[in-house]
Formats: structure tokens, C-alpha cells, sequence
């Protein structure tokens, strides 16, 4: 998945403000390529393992790795929510999106996948009106139309190229929108380490149940370290982006998000020689300018904000 969303520290003002930046940028580079890892990981496990079986384990590392960094003793707030009810929903869109991308995986190549869900912050500039109060605008509306029209390149939904493990792709997007405008909501309630350990405690919980009825037992070693690494890269990747928006503001980070496609390209051709055809890169292109135009009109608008004129 992509680098997610979350309450992130303000940025720190110790140090050169160029300097600052370098280095968050390279943090949001290293937490992009471990997301890469999860979902590279995900795919290869998906050819022998159940999407449920990979998703439990991917959030019981993630959460015990966590627990260690923010544990009880030294960080009580990363354990305490004042909205628990929105930190449940943002768990539940969390567990769908990761389970939904692990499903579309198993047929779909990383780049389609990516390509597909990097529509969501178009999906949640459209909720952000009716759920947020946010004004979309114009030009907003024109940026949303033509990412929307570069998901319709990657998929092609007709009866001739439309693969049905997209509709697994697109459940995850719409799921990880969900994730965001929530996320949103919990912006200023709760701390960035109780957005981080919390939905994966409560991912572990969910799906802890259903584990013994589904479970088909990993063979080698290679299976094993894979699902770790899935743990280890997603609390590795979220803990990077938190030091990254602690130094970087988010603007100036959000249009390095979309390098993720590079990583994602690059791993599926090395580890499964995926190449990605045409329609895919002319989407991915599509999709990546049209995010980056949003991002920039994302900017005018916080500049207008914070700055109003007179």
C-alpha cells in the first residue's frame, strides 16, 4: 500500500530548514520502500498462503515490534484514544484495505495495483466535502475527473480487458479512503503512536478468530522470514514517515509518495518479471500528473489560508 496517512509531530526547528527537508524526504523514501516490501512480500506468500493468514501476520509483528518502541511504561498516550469508536472504524478500513490489496495481488502485477490505488486521494477529496466540510472547487473537480479517467487506462473495465481481481483493488481503495478521512477526523485527538499501534492491535484481535478455521502452514524458511518482513516493514515504514512529517512539512513531502510506483515497477519486474504494457504506464503517468496537480492546488490553497490577503 501507499504511505499512510497519519497525525504526524510538527516538524522540528532544530537545524538548517534545507537540511530539515533533505532528510525528511529521505525517511519518506526509505518508509516507500518498505511499503514496496509489504506488498511484494504479500504477492509472493498469496501464491500458497490466505490473504487472512499474511494480513494477521503482517499486523501481529507490526504490533508487537510497536508495543516495544511505544510500550506501556514510556509512552502511555500511544495506548489511550478519546474517539474510540473512530479508532474501531479506522482499524476496520485498515484491515480492509490491507486484506482487499493482498486478494488483488495474487492476479494483479504491483504497478496495476498501485497504479489503482493511487486514485484514492481522489476519491477522498470527494468525500472530504460531504463527511469533512471541506469546498472542493473547480479546479479540484477537474484534477479528481482526469485521475479518475487515468484509473480507466489501467483497468480498461470492459467485458474484452477488465480482470476481475480488480474489483479486489478498487474494494481496497475505497477502504484506505476510508482510512483517510477517518484518520483525518483523529487529527489533534489522538497521537501518532496510538495511530499506529492501535489499528494493528485491533487487526490482530479481528482476525485472530478466524486464523485456526483458515491456516495452511507456511513451508521453509523463506515463507516465514517473508511474513515477518511484512511486520517488520510496516512498523519500519510507519515509524519512518513519523519521523519524516516530524521534519518535513507534509507538503512538501506528498508529491514524493508517487516515487512509490518506481519501487513498485522495479520490484515487480526484478522479483517476478512483471512489465508493466502501455495502458498501465499511460494510466500510472496519468494518475501520478493528475495527483501532483492536486498536491499543488492542495499548497494555493493552505497558502490562502494561512496568508489571506490584506
Amino acid at each position: 500500500m501507499t504511505a499512510k496517512e497519519t497525525t504526524a509531530p510538527a516538524p522540528q526547528n532544530a537545524g538548517p530548514a534545507p537540511a530539515r527537508r533533505l532528510v525528511g524526504i529521505a525517511l519518506m523514501m526509505g518508509a516507500l520502500v518498505c511499503f514496496t516490501a509489504i506488498d511484494t512480500s504479500a504477492k509472493w506468500l498469496s501464491r500458497s498462503l490466505p490473504a487472512l493468514e499474511v494480513t494477521f501476520f503482517r499486523y501481529l509483528v507490526a504490533f508487537l515490534l510497536s508495543a516495544i518502541v511505544f510500550n506501556p511504561v514510556t509512552a502511555r498516550h500511544a495506548w489511550t484514544t478519546r474517539r474510540p469508536a473512530r479508532q474501531i472504524l479506522r482499524a476496520l478500513f485498515l484491515l480492509g484495505s490491507t486484506v482487499f490489496n493482498f486478494m488483488a495481488l495474487r492476479h494483479l502485477q504491483l504497478a496495476e495495483t498501485m497504479s489503482i490505488v493511487f486514485g484514492v486521494p481522489f476519491l477522498v477529496a470527494v468525500l472530504s466535502g460531504p463527511l469533512l466540510g471541506e469546498s472542493v472547487g473547480g479546479m479540484r473537480w477537474a484534477a479528481i475527473a482526469v485521475g479518475f479517467l487515468g484509473v480507466l487506462l489501467v483497468t480498461r473495465p470492459t467485458p474484452s480487458h477488465f480482470d476481475p481481481a480488480m474489483g479486489w483493488a478498487f474494494a481496497a481503495a475505497g477502504c484506505y479512503a476510508g482510512y483517510v478521512i477517518v484518520t483525518r477526523m483523529l487529527s489533534g485527538l489522538d497521537s501518532a503512536a496510538s495511530l499506529l499501534l492501535l489499528p494493528a492491535g485491533a487487526a490482530v484481535v479481528m482476525l485472530a478468530p478466524f486464523i485456526p478455521s483458515i491456516w495452511v502452514a507456511p513451508t521453509g524458511l523463506l515463507d516465514w522470514g517473508l511474513l515477518t518482513l511484512t511486520g517488520i516493514s510496516g512498523a519500519t515504514g510507519h515509524f519512518l514517515l513519523i519521523l519524516a512529517y516530524g521534519r518535513t512539512p507534509a507538503s512538501a513531502l506528498s508529491p514524493f509518495i508517487y516515487v512509490q510506483i518506481v519501487w513498485m515497477t522495479l520490484s515487480g519486474w526484478l522479483v517476478f518479471g512483471d512489465i508493466p504494457g502501455p495502458w498501465t504506464i499511460a494510466g500510472a503517468s496519468v494518475v501520478v500528473a493528475s495527483g501532483l496537480w492536486l498536491v499543488q492546488l492542495e499548497r494555493g490553497r493552505r497558502n490562502v489560508a494561512e496568508n489571506p490577503p490584506g
